[in-house]
């Protein structure tokens, strides 16, 4: 027989409450108001991918993301082959991953970033909802994705 998992130090939660749900009006909930309403509950927040040709503008896409406050954080991953087809060929490249947390009210922005920034004609930039997570690490993405003029 199988003993049960602990339960976790942090409560995760799912992203995206039911309408009308506490939190859900667009700021996520204080410790204290979660506190009260008897749950904690996340921001949205988007996981975003894209690639690069080369770990310099991998670093610079990240860096300048998170400078401008439209992700919270980047990773750059080691690198990658490519293989795809552009103009009628099959290529493959080194590429290098890098991988932004930010919240989703903050994509268009930090979309618009990356396609102005990128050197790539047609740039790869893939978003992917965070369904879950700690709600501590969601609030700071949230926070620290919001632009200036927020805080």
């Amino acid at each position: 027989m199988t003993e049960p998992l602990p339960a976790p130090t942090e409560p995760t939660v799912p992203v995206g409450a039911a309408p009308g749900a506490p939190g859900t009006s667009g700021t996520p909930l204080t410790s204290k108001a979660a506190e009260g309403a008897g749950r904690r509950t996340a921001p949205e927040v988007l996981a975003v991918l894209t690639t690069a040709g080369s770990a310099a503008q991998a670093e610079e896409l990240a860096a300048g993301a998170v400078e401008a406050r439209v992700a919270a954080c980047a990773q750059v991953s080691a690198p990658i082959t490519s293989y795809y087809r552009w103009e009628g060929a099959v290529q493959h490249d080194p590429e290098w991953q890098v991988l932004f947390k930010t919240a989703a009210a903050r994509y268009e922005a930090l979309e618009a970033y990356l396609r102005d920034a990128h050197d790539y004609d047609v740039p790869e930039i893939i978003a992917t909802p965070v369904v879950r997570g700690s709600a501590a690490y969601l609030a700071w993405v949230t926070a620290e994705s919001a632009p200036d003029t927020a805080l």
